[in-house]
Formats: C-alpha cells, structure tokens, sequence
C-alpha cells in the first residue's frame, strides 16, 4: 500500500523541499508521513469546501500548491482549513515555491509551455524567472490573445511597447516583482499572475511588455499536468482536481 511518505519521496525527484524560498512552508502540513493513500484530490488551494470535496469523496490526502499554514497559527476556529482537515482525517501535501521552481517540471515550465515558449530554461536572474523564445515573432496583442487562450482566461491585462515579441519570460503567481530579471535578460515580454503599479512602469520604460493573467490562471496550468505524472508514478491511487476551488474572479 502507498504512503504519504512515498509521494514526499517522489516530489524530491523534481521539486526538493530545499529548493524552496526561505519563507515558505512546504511539504506534509497536515497528517503522518506513513498514512496509506487510495484516493488523492489535487488542488491549487485547500479552502473548506475543497476539504469538503475530499471527505465526500473518500480520499485520504489533498494535494495544494499553495500552503495551508503560511504563517504562525494564533487560533483554530471550526471553520478554518487546519481545523477541518484535522476534524475529518485528511492529510494535506503543499508544495509551494519549490513546485513553481522546478527545471524539469514545475509550475513556471508549464506556464513557459503553455503559453508557446519553446526550451524554457530557469533564469539565474530573479526570484522565479524562466526564460525562452516563440516559434515565431507575434505582436503584443497577438501573443497577450495568445496567452488568452492558451490558459482559458476570461480576462487579462497586457501592454504594448510597440515591438514584436521573440524572447520571453514568465514568472507565475505573485512573480511581477521579476520584470527587473526579465529586463537584463533581454525578454521582450513578461508573463506572470501579478504585477503592481510601479512594476509596469518599470517594464514600460525597459520597452519589456507584460502579460497579467491573473494569479490562479498562472499557476493552476500546473495542475492537470501534476496529476498525470502522479498517475503515472502511483496507479494504485485514484488522482483528481478539485472541481469545487477556483478563485471566482469575474471580468467585465
């Protein structure tokens, strides 16, 4: 029978926990190492219907990219996620920023992928950059509807600084930070989930366009990905994406 502890070995295989940035919190968060698992559901966040989703649907274990406990725990009330997963005996498996930095899979790589970006390969630059080039020269509008489509959005944001997109970069999630990267790499276009004020900005004046697709779209392209690999490691557990989470984010 699998073990908790034999999933946590194979993510070793391409997203060591000592990968991860100095204030994340990865790993078993929730549960024991050696709890054997039939049934695993796999989601970009735990929030409680997801756990909710779990127990109606027998699983032992839910897998989350983004962590369940971030900071210090002051208080447990019934509602809050730790709370219901100790409650109903589901144990939760969070790989965070050393699943976003994986070279050979990973977040940022499947983003890279998704999007149309041939030999992606992970910046030295920057927090959580990877780099490449398109297969072919697009306008910023066309590569912008180009990543529209590819990560099924609703919406995005994107500028224009007037040139043709070869070369880019991608930094999911929170990753707008990474412009600066993005810029001494020589990328023509950042795509990436978040990105404040002063960082378009930055971007304008480098003449580096920026795609904003939104933080779940960003990273949830991992997802389905992630369960085919589990599947193929593990085929005596049953592996399914939440049907319930997603981020509820309406454009006009």
């Amino acid at each position: 029978m699998t073990k908790i502890k034999d999933i946590l070995n194979y993510f070793e295989t391409f997203a060591p926990l000592d990968t991860a940035m100095d204030f994340d919190n990865c790993g078993l968060i929730v549960g024991g190492k050696d709890a054997e698992v039939t049934k695993a559901l796999v989601a970009l966040d735990i929030t409680p219907d997801v756990v909710r989703e779990a127990e109606s649907s027998g699983c032992e274990l839910i897998i989350s990219h983004h962590p369940v406990i971030f900071n210090p725990v002051k208080k447990l009330s019934p509602s809050s996620v730790p709370y219901l997963l100790a409650q109903t005996g589901i144990a939760a498996v969070c790989m965070h920023t050393n699943l976003d930095l994986g070279e050979e899979f990973g977040v940022n790589r499947c983003l890279a992928e998704a999007v149309g970006i041939i030999a992606p390969v992970k910046s030295e630059r920057g927090e959580c950059l990877m780099t490449g080039r398109l297969e072919k020269p697009l306008s910023a509008a066309e590569f912008a509807a180009a990543v529209k489509n590819a990560l099924s959005c609703d919406g995005l944001r994107y500028t224009d600084c007037g040139k043709m997109i070869e070369t880019a970069a991608v930094a999911c999630g929170a990753g707008g930070s990474d412009i600066f990267a993005a810029a001494e790499e020589g990328a023509d276009v950042l795509v990436t989930g978040e990105i404040k004020h002063h960082e378009i900005n930055a971007a304008n004046e480098a003449g580096v366009a920026v795609v904003d697709a939104g933080h779940f779209k960003s990273e949830d392209i991992v997802i389905l990905p992630l369960i085919k690999r589990l599947r193929a490691q593990f085929p005596e557990i049953t592996f399914t994406k939440s049907k319930t989470y997603s981020d509820n984010m309406k454009y006009l």
